[in-house]
């Protein structure tokens, strides 16, 4: 039977295959007869035992063979370049925080830039958030500022 791999448990192996009938068929690590490791999304070929997949083997050609095992992640309407820039131009004032939408620390930010001291605070912490932004990969990114 063919189907559809539903989700796989990183710690156990586990997991559960959607079949063409309709019908959803658990697994285990041992039922997997493939070298590598089964994917959310990924087509395979199966077989049952009452509410049991064995056997599975990944379908060639498939476009979701390939699919990583990793969620999709949403896009964020928001550019780690522009962050960056924003947090160069104007970082003592929180500007690149509230861009980000952490307004709690924007606003902590921007306080402290009223004061000498603060200040001193406020300057450094926003190099770190440059320097944080620019080597930050863009999948971290994406997962830390996408808007709920």
């Amino acid at each position: 039977m063919r189907g559809q791999v539903l989700g796989v448990d990183r710690r156990t192996g586990d997991g559960m295959v959607a079949g063409d009938d309709g019908c959803r068929y658990s697994f285990r690590p041992t039922d997997w007869a493939h070298r590598g490791d089964p994917a959310i999304g990924m087509i395979v070929d199966f077989e049952i035992e009452q509410n049991r997949a064995l056997s599975i083997f990944p379908v060639p050609g498939t476009a979701s063979a390939t699919t990583s095992s990793a969620p999709a992640l949403d896009r964020s309407d928001r550019n780690k370049y522009l962050a960056a820039l924003l947090a160069f131009l104007a970082g003592p004032l929180g500007i690149h925080r509230f861009y980000l939408g952490r307004i709690g620390t924007g606003i902590v930010m921007l306080v402290l830039t009223c004061t000498v001291v603060g200040l001193l605070i406020s300057v450094p912490w926003a190099l770190i958030d440059i320097l944080r932004l620019l080597i930050m990969s863009d999948r971290d990114f994406e997962a830390r500022y996408a808007r709920d």
